[in-house]
């Protein structure tokens, strides 16, 4: 027949979620702005942003509802596999330039501190030398850092078992054993769970604000940004799991719950250098909370 498929590729069906996503991300933006200027928006703004956070979700959910029908339907041919699989390296790779991004800054502040001579409009002259020596120090005088080797060494260890268990499940997958699938998503996503607790529980007793100090700002705002990233992973893998227990991942065709390994993988990477860079060496010699 002259409409009849002769090629590999999949012909995405019109779809109304690009579109609604678009708008979705503009009314999160505009609250995002909003809710941070109350002075001239009054609350709208928190209104506003909830909206578009909710937006975003169904937006997220219905969308990959469409790719999860696309895939049990048969729709990803190993070409299309292939070209996922290529997407899914390129969005890590992006990834990883963002955190880049957050390292940068962490190694800016630290290595290279505020010149001696002018110092939010103090001198040295005015301070003397040893005042000056104490404003440019890393971590700066007065601030006590979080001991790398309690919750920090202990939350690295949690991420590596993860890490060895979702492993496991991978390979499961790969041999036909379910059950070693299912469990091995269950105790990765019991720890990621704990994980996720523990960075609560140091973000409320650690000694020094968000605001105010080059060190507080760029330690929250790394360590933030990857419990965000946890957070994400960590639903990525109870959405495998679901997809676990109705069987619709197979040794031959699994690359939702393959993208979800790679994604997780590339959070105990990131944590690891965060460990090393953000809490051994850039609080060494630190008075420790």
């Amino acid at each position: 027949m002259a409409g009849a498929k002769n090629h590999d590729y999949h012909i995405l069906p019109p779809s109304i979620w690009p579109i609604f996503g678009a708008f979705s991300a503009l009314v999160l933006a505009m609250g995002g702005v909003m809710w941070m200027n109350t002075d001239f928006f009054g609350a709208s703004g928190s209104w506003v942003f909830g909206i578009g956070v909710l937006l975003m979700a169904i937006t997220f959910y219905s969308w990959w509802a469409d790719v999860v029908s696309e895939a049990q339907a048969g729709d990803h041919t190993p070409v299309v596999q292939l070209h996922l699989r290529y997407g899914m390296i390129l969005f890590i790779a992006s990834e990883v330039m963002f955190f880049v991004g957050w390292f940068w800054a962490w190694f800016d502040f630290s290595l290279f501190p505020q010149p001696l001579e002018f110092v939010d409009g103090i001198t040295t002259n005015m301070i003397g030398q040893e005042g000056a020596d104490a404003l440019v120090q890393w971590p700066p005088k007065g601030v006590e850092v979080l001991s790398a080797f309690e919750l920090p060494l202990l939350n690295t260890l949690i991420l590596l078992c993860s890490g060895t268990t979702i492993t496991w499940a991978h390979h499961s997958l790969i041999h036909g054993n379910r059950k070693g699938l299912i469990t091995g998503l269950w105790l990765t996503i019991i720890l990621a769970i704990i994980f996720s607790c523990i960075q609560a529980y140091e973000y409320s007793v650690a000694p020094f604000p968000f605001a105010g100090l080059n060190y507080s700002s760029a330690f929250y705002m790394a360590t933030g940004f990857h419990g965000f990233h946890v957070i994400v992973g960590t639903i990525f893998l109870i959405v495998c799991l679901a997809r676990a227990y109705k069987g619709h991942f197979t040794p031959q065709q699994h690359f939702g719950f393959e993208a979800a390994a790679w994604y997780w993988h590339f959070v105990d990477v990131i944590w690891f250098f965060l460990f090393i860079v953000v809490y051994v060496w850039g609080g060494w010699g630190a008075p420790v909370h």
